[in-house]
């Protein structure tokens, strides 16, 4: 037991390696390419794991090799579009000018409820609302909604905003991100007057954010009963 124990953990950290290398992407988003990447690396350690008699280069040696694989398949897919085409495939599109192209969902093998269902995950709940409808090729569907069904801007109602990035977290769980402060601008002693200001202390704040020296929100963290 403690050899599959340790022989677990190292083909672990090996995964965790191996997926940092592909990049961050959610399965939803994965190419086809790095499903069929990601779906054979798990085979391999499963049988790692399972059969202690195999060694751990068995194991190791062919993840990477999978991983070196499918980067490389990233690099020519970067630099050719024939390849990534041929690789990723294509976007389709489903909806144009508000009409559903109905040869593109056979070949695509895209059912109505299918249709729907996606329509109803980008918030559209009527076609009649729909200009435009991709298919990506990762799967899912890109909307855009005819100008008629979508809410107006402050531009189109003749409101001038100015533009700003969106506030970032400075503490999280009493800890500080020094990172966020720099992005600010801000250092730790305008941090300490704030705090001090607001008559509490590092360790009682869950979550505060800022968006400049002068607009910042603070939770305190709630006093267990």
């Amino acid at each position: 037991m403690l050899i599959v124990f340790i022989r677990s953990l190292i083909l672990y950290f090996v995964i965790m390696a191996a997926v940092r290398l592909m990049g961050k992407r959610q399965i939803g988003d994965l190419q086809p390419s790095e499903l069929v990447i990601t779906m054979l690396l798990s085979n391999v350690v499963t049988l790692t794991v399972e059969d202690i008699s195999i060694p751990m280069m068995m194991g190791i040696v062919p993840v990477f090799t999978l991983v070196s694989i499918d980067v490389i398949i990233s690099f020519l897919c970067l630099r050719y579009r024939r390849i990534r085409r041929t690789v990723s495939g294509s976007a389709k599109l489903i909806i144009a000018d508000g009409k559903i192209d109905q040869k593109v969902m056979r070949e695509l093998r895209f059912t109505t409820d299918d249709l729907m269902a996606a329509l109803r995950a980008q918030q559209v709940f009527d076609l009649k609302d729909v200009q435009f409808a991709v298919a990506e090729t990762t799967g899912t569907i890109s909307v855009c909604p005819k100008k008629t069904a979508s809410p107006p801007t402050a531009e189109d109602m003749g409101i001038h905003l100015k533009n700003s990035d969106p506030p970032v977290m400075v503490i999280s769980d009493g800890e500080i991100s020094m990172s966020a402060l720099d992005h600010l601008g801000l250092d730790e002693v305008w941090l300490d007057r704030v705090i001090k200001t607001q008559g509490t202390d590092m360790g009682e704040i869950f979550i505060m954010t800022a968006e400049s020296a002068s607009d910042y929100t603070i939770i305190k963290k709630e006093i267990p009963k």
